[in-house]
């Protein structure tokens, strides 16, 4: 999330939200977020760790069990839409990504972050979802210029440990573009 620490904040839409570390970390630093998870249990781990961080927290963040690939968000209403780790296969992902684009206002920010597809050569032992991974510059291109200023498409090396405990470098696709 460290390309959300600059913004000034307000709406945040939290995709896939998990067990709700990126929208505590958000309502932390005073956004109102909406974070949404397709699996109940996820929610309510999510739910419980907001409480932990305090009243204050918790009441910024609205969990909403949805999948967005079938209800999508609204248009134009989130200053921030963050997506961390969702993989889908192409012909689901480019329209979901579209629609999060969408929920984009003006001014605001969209944020996707994945594996990329380069940490198949790596011993990460990501190939069984292949057909999941996307590039950064990939999802860049499917933003209309004129609309999208493209702040960020890039391959973002980081450390990890493999299965055999061996040190090893993975690649994030990072986007960040702005929409005008």
């Amino acid at each position: 999330m460290a390309e959300a620490a600059e913004l000034a904040p307000g709406r945040a839409l939290d995709v896939g939200c998990g067990e709700g570390a990126d929208a505590v970390w958000l309502a932390q630093r005073g956004w109102q977020v909406t974070a949404v998870d397709i699996a109940d249990t996820a929610l309510r781990r999510a739910a419980g760790h907001a409480a932990e961080a305090g009243a204050d927290v918790a009441d910024r963040i609205t969990w909403t069990r949805a999948d967005l690939r079938e209800q999508p968000p609204a248009e134009g209403r989130y200053d921030l839409v963050s997506a961390q780790f969702m993989h889908l296969p192409g012909d689901t992902r480019r329209p979901l990504f579209a629609r999060l684009a969408a929920a984009v206002t003006p001014g605001g920010t969209l944020l996707i972050v994945g594996h990329h597809p380069s940490d198949l050569r790596t011993s990460a032992h990501r190939m069984h979802f292949p057909d999941m991974m996307f590039t950064a510059e990939e999802v860049a291109s499917s933003l209309d210029p004129g609309q999208w200023q493209v702040c960020a498409a890039e391959s973002r090396p980081r450390a990890a440990v493999d299965p055999d405990g061996r040190e090893i470098t993975i690649h994030d696709a990072v986007l960040v573009a702005r929409r005008r």
